[in-house]
């Protein structure tokens, strides 16, 4: 009964995943021939059934920039680079689609740190990391075994250090596993989907307005109250903006 089942999971799974490429490919001949309306439908059809990717997401923000619609084009850019950051299409598109943004944000001084991580550990995801970390812990467990098993003193000092040196690095990058996935989880980025809208200091609508944002800025949510949000953008600037205009870009 057992292996029945599981061999029908395995069918249904094949069929589901043949279904989502005939999906793909329609909706590229669909975006090729400039029906980019149609073409997201059959994309948002294939996000729907949770058969994700970084080329989805690409896809769907090209569509979007197609339509000059800057919000959805530089929120599907953004979720593309999550699930790949060295996406260098991906990267190169959000550049354009973030020069449709009105919004001219200048940036705080970041730490050493802070650009470290930017500039290289963000480069890529948790789950990329996690990738290097089961490579390391077969590294070190294949290296222990050479050297329980080698005879030979040369062998046996070179496979210990060898060993030694990939349960270090084993050790690093689990640290930097946990780091980013820890970072993924706590900094809940969003991009303002509404053409214009007013931050305000308090979650009211009889609040007082201390800045405007448009669509396609980022923002850092902070904490929510109702239907409201607390946001930090680029320049540390805090405010609050009613939820509906914004989207969370880690919703996987």
């Amino acid at each position: 009964m057992k292996k029945l089942l599981f061999l029908l999971l395995i069918i249904t799974n094949a069929v589901i995943a043949q279904n989502a490429n005939e999906l793909f490919n329609s909706a590229n001949d669909l975006y090729k021939n400039d029906k980019f309306n149609e073409a997201i439908e059959l994309y948002k059809k294939i996000e729907a059934k949770s058969l994700v990717s970084s080329e989805l997401y690409y896809n769907l923000g090209n569509s979007y920039y197609k339509l000059n619609k800057v919000g959805p084009s530089v929120y599907y850019f953004e979720k593309a680079l999550i699930l790949n950051p060295l996406n260098e299409d991906v990267l190169n598109n959000l550049i354009f689609a973030k020069r449709l943004a009105l919004d001219n944000i200048e940036e705080l001084p970041k730490t050493v740190f802070q650009k470290f991580n930017i500039n290289y550990l963000q480069k890529l995801s948790y789950n990329q990391w996690s990738m290097v970390l089961i490579g390391f812990a077969f590294l070190a467990s294949l290296l222990f075994l050479l050297y329980y098993f080698s005879h030979t003193p040369s062998r046996k000092r070179f496979f210990f250090v060898t060993s030694l040196l990939s349960l270090i690095f084993l050790a690093i990058t689990l640290i930097i596993t946990i780091n980013q996935y820890s970072f993924f989880i706590n900094n809940k980025e969003a991009i303002v989907f509404a053409e214009k809208t007013e931050v305000r200091n308090a979650p009211t609508l009889n609040s007082e307005e201390v800045f405007t944002l448009h669509e396609g800025t980022k923002v850092i949510v902070l904490d929510a109250i109702d239907n409201w949000k607390k946001i930090k953008i680029a320049d540390g600037k805090l405010g609050w903006i009613i939820s509906d205009e914004i989207k969370l870009l880690n919703d996987f």
